[in-house]
């Protein structure tokens, strides 16, 4: 396996109201789902060489930023950053919005239309990986599927309790 990769995955929700039990399940497939394929690379600091991984990440939500704190695999701290929350809040607000529409859809409309909301809710899943991409530039390298299973974990850390 690569080294340019994360190998285990913390959730601080102690700051926040507890998750409901469909929230963690949640949590715990999107977790599942990121440690078994991601690519994840910090990038050269202060002149010297870029920490190698595999790396350990907790995700956190503190004072309305996301906190990102990564280790080593021997729990060596290695670099935390902080994001703003401000340029995900409309994309987290769309994508909960058009999974509620396809959730009731699935219910009730025929194929086409489950599989036209489904297409909308993939885009606006790609817009947050996007964003995250960008946030994460200079801090961080991900690629577009690991950003997408992080932007998973965002939406549910951020609107899970």
């Amino acid at each position: 396996m690569s080294p340019s990769r994360i190998c285990h995955i913390e959730i601080d929700d102690s700051h926040l109201a507890p998750p409901t039990p469909e929230i963690a399940q949640e949590r715990q497939v999107a977790v599942f789902d990121l440690l078994e394929d991601n690519s994840f690379a910090l990038p050269p600091r202060d002149d010297g060489p870029p920490p190698t991984g595999p790396f350990r990440l907790a995700l956190a939500i503190r004072d309305r930023r996301l906190v990102f704190d990564i280790a080593t695999e021997d729990k060596q701290k290695v670099g935390e950053f902080h994001l703003s929350l401000g340029p995900f809040r409309q994309v987290v607000k769309d994508y909960f919005q058009i999974c509620e529409s396809y959730f009731s859809a699935v219910k009730t409309m025929p194929p086409s239309q489950i599989e036209a909301i489904d297409m909308a809710r993939r885009g606006i899943h790609n817009e947050g990986a996007r964003v995250l991409q960008e946030r994460l530039e200079g801090k961080a390298e991900v690629d577009i599927d690991t950003a997408r299973r992080l932007f998973t974990l965002i939406c549910l850390l951020h609107f899970g309790g």
